[in-house]
């Protein structure tokens, strides 16, 4: 499974040339004495590499990004203002436009919007993998106007995410976590057709068990998918948690608490809610993961933000990064968990994307991929 898109290098010398550059700049920001400042500016210092061939070849860089969900209005806070003195201290001379979703064109994937953003450039670069599952104006609106190609960071997460399913080292381990069974039924269908072995956890573990008869107090639970859990269960390559830590039901959690944790067998009494996975799915799951050959995982493991419930993410993202597997950790908050703990240098490659990595792990392509594609001046060159 691959994809041949268009790169930059078609184009040769950019000298005098304005090019748009779509970029996923939806960083983390924080008020520092009444001012907005980047916390994490590392997807701003990924793009200037790409930012400086494109200069050194003569052209003029302008970059537009989303920030938030504004709406389609003007809000303050969602100003890229801090993102652009962040990228004028890390590459000067690029120009920032301000946020997309100031305009309600952009998440309408409005024409005469798409049209007046590409209005003065000669070329446009899509390096936002991270939105390229989105119909948004910015995405798919430019290639129907100028040469369009992919940036160097997009075309490698999208070679190295198919890749894993071209023919991938094994065993081949996928680890699915977060809260929602309805949110990766699709994908853990899929995984578990590719993979050797499909470990669950996170919330929608819970209704595994639940479609195995085990009690699970007041977890989380889809009883809309108990037939599909059951049939995935009947394959042999799903693997469960056999323990999950817990609190009672209404407790506060996310941010942590003063309650203690509570741990459970496969069965979570009434009056509790299984929150993260416990020791003994710990250990079961890092002897899977310390034998596999190829790991993709996207999902943490419990509500990790809580210091009581990170330790089932930690002990993962730490087997994961002390394997000689490949490893794949496929966006949101998965990425987040390896920075998070410090592994991200440990790991093969982190996506930047959650929902555009496995909505191309599952369908093979994304909207802004087929959007550059069909790029007519690219089959023309």
């Amino acid at each position: 499974m691959s994809l041949s898109l268009p790169t930059i290098d078609q184009w040769g010398s950019l000298e005098g040339a304005n090019v748009l550059v779509r970029v996923d700049f939806n960083t983390p920001l924080k008020d520092v004495n009444g001012q907005w400042e980047v916390v994490d500016d590392f997807r701003i210092r990924a793009a200037v590499p790409l930012f400086k061939e494109l200069i050194a070849r003569g052209a003029n860089v302008v970059a537009c990004t989303h920030l938030g969900r504004p709406d389609g209005h003007v809000v303050e806070k969602y100003s890229v203002a801090p993102v652009r003195r962040r990228l004028e201290e890390l590459c000067p001379g690029v120009e920032l436009m301000e946020n997309l979703r100031f305009e309600a064109g952009e998440e309408a994937n409005d024409e005469e919007f798409g049209r007046l953003l590409i209005k003065g450039f000669d070329y446009y670069v899509n390096e936002a993998f991270g939105v390229s599952h989105r119909a948004h104006a910015s995405i798919v609106g430019p290639p129907q106007y100028v040469p369009s190609a992919a940036g160097p960071n997009l075309a490698k997460e999208v070679s190295t995410l198919l890749g894993v399913f071209d023919a991938p080292s094994r065993p081949f381990v996928a680890i699915v976590g977060g809260a929602k069974v309805a949110d990766k039924l699709r994908i853990t269908e899929m995984l578990v057709d590719k993979a050797d072995t499909v470990i669950i956890g996170g919330g929608m573990a819970f209704s595994f068990w639940r479609a195995l008869g085990h009690t699970i107090g007041n977890s989380l639970v889809d009883e809309s998918k108990l037939d599909a859990c059951r049939e995935l269960l009947a394959t042999g390559r799903v693997v469960l948690p056999v323990d999950a830590l817990g609190l009672p039901t209404g407790s506060s959690f996310g941010s942590g608490g003063d309650v203690e944790t509570s741990l459970f067998g496969n069965d979570v009494p009434e009056g509790f809610m299984g929150l993260d996975i416990g020791p003994a799915s710990v250990d079961h799951f890092s002897e899977i993961i310390a034998n596999a050959g190829t790991v993709l995982w996207n999902g943490p493991m419990g509500v990790f933000e809580d210091p009581r419930l990170e330790e089932g993410t930690r002990a993962v993202a730490q087997a994961v990064a002390g394997s000689e597997a490949i490893s794949i950790i496929g966006g949101g908050d998965s990425a987040s968990a390896v920075a998070k703990f410090g592994l991200e240098d440990h790991v093969t490659f982190v996506s930047t994307g959650g929902g555009a990595s496995l909505e191309l792990l599952e369908l093979g392509t994304l909207p802004g991929l087929d959007a550059l594609l069909a790029c007519s001046w690219n089959k023309k060159a």
